[in-house]
């Protein structure tokens, strides 16, 4: 992952990989970079910590891509780091900026006030956001209702805690997309694959709350665990193994239809 700061000329807070708006399926990635503006320099912290978790998802960026490509489905990735701003928070989340992350300290996130937490969001957090939104509004345009995957990666260890999960499904309400992608990665013995694990995945205002559970649309978040995807070969075999799961998947009609779960009752 390249550490060079992103020049101000030009930049976009997010990268739109091309595909079929009518695949009825759209890819995002929220941790997908670990870069810094040129203005915000390293925000006071080591190189060093630019490779761990707490700027990025390692290899998350690589599969959406890669799966983006095998099925020939657009895809927004973000391209600043989340020691910047979270682009998987909502915007009143006390975490969208983090003063300490992980043990490290982010000395250039000490004094940020609410000008500057209102200046960031508009320049990063938002457009981002204003970037799904539009390539649904194309993929809704394009028929039909598109499902949506957001891609991200978990730590081996965290806390001391050894996670025994490979991967791991996170989701709220709505089964439609979580529940059968769990059940088929789970019908590989050699897998431990979490529900609602490692995390939960009920996140007020998080990216798939806002984009597909408030408009009804099915969707599933994926967390691997980082050192399964930290090479091209590993990327490679995720890849390889998601995207005949998630085509099929797809080919479902009932995940493209809009349709408001508002209690577990609704759900089974």
């Amino acid at each position: 992952m390249d550490l060079t700061p992103i020049s101000d000329v030009g930049f976009a807070p997010f990268e739109i990989v091309d595909g079929d708006p009518a695949a009825g399926l759209l890819l995002v990635c929220d941790h997908a970079d670990n870069r810094l503006p040129a203005e915000y320099a390293d925000l006071g912290l080591p190189a060093a910590e630019f490779r761990r978790h707490i700027a990025y998802d390692p290899g998350a960026a690589a599969v959406t891509r890669r799966l983006a490509a095998m099925l020939e489905a657009p895809a927004v990735l973000s391209t600043f780091s989340r020691l910047l701003i979270d682009a998987n928070r909502g915007e009143d989340d006390p975490t969208l900026i983090m003063r300490l992350s992980d043990g490290a300290i982010v000395p250039g996130n000490a004094d940020v006030d609410s000008a500057e937490r209102e200046r960031r969001i508009a320049r990063f957090h938002a457009p981002y956001h204003d970037a799904i939104g539009a390539a649904i509004d194309r993929a809704m345009a394009a028929g039909p209702v598109p499902a949506i995957l957001s891609v991200h990666s978990f730590t081996p260890v965290w806390r001391d805690a050894v996670r025994p999960w490979h991967a791991g499904i996170l989701w709220d309400l709505d089964p439609r997309f979580a529940v059968p992608l769990i059940e088929t990665l789970r019908a590989d013995p050699a897998l431990v694959v979490g529900d609602n694990e490692p995390y939960a995945g009920a996140l007020a205002n998080d990216t798939m709350n806002r984009h597909a559970t408030r408009l009804g649309l099915a969707h599933a978040l994926i967390e691997i665990r980082q050192d399964l995807i930290g090479d091209d070969a590993g990327v490679a075999a995720w890849v390889e193994r998601l995207s005949p799961i998630v085509a099929q998947i797809n080919a479902r009609p009932d995940v493209h239809q809009v349709r408001q779960f508002g209690s577990k009752s609704d759900v089974f």
